[in-house]
């Protein structure tokens, strides 16, 4: 991903990812389309309203699977949800706790984060 998005960027693609066809866009999804529908996050349906691309998509999940990944490093009692867990889990940041349900950062994705704060 080579876009750098605003948190107020990220809650239109979620929100554009929530809302139903017919919906009218919100102010959220409204201010933001312009740059999102420039660089392809966002695609503008026949009605008016706006879908999410592959992109988008992407940008989206990896977001989550950031802010998963932190908030189990903060707390290991963190449960993300299961689309973030499988793939941090394929990619080697996490794995399976001792608890069921419960999962541990790797020393991968401690690496992984301390890259993001450098970089990020």
């Amino acid at each position: 991903m080579t876009h750098r998005l605003s948190r107020d960027e990220f809650d239109a693609l979620e929100q554009a990812d929530k809302m139903p066809k017919s919906a009218k866009p919100n102010a959220c999804v409204a201010r933001n389309a312009k740059h999102l529908v420039g660089i392809k996050f966002l695609a503008v349906r026949k009605d008016g309203g706006y879908a999410l691309t592959a992109k988008g998509t992407e940008a989206l999940l990896v977001n989550k699977c950031v802010a998963g990944l932190r908030a189990l490093a903060a707390n290991p009692d963190f449960r993300p949800d299961a689309a973030v867990a499988a793939f941090l889990g394929r990619k080697g940041h996490i794995v399976a706790g001792t608890v069921a349900g419960t999962f541990v950062v790797t020393p991968k994705g401690h690496e992984c984060l301390a890259d993001i704060a450098l970089n990020g």
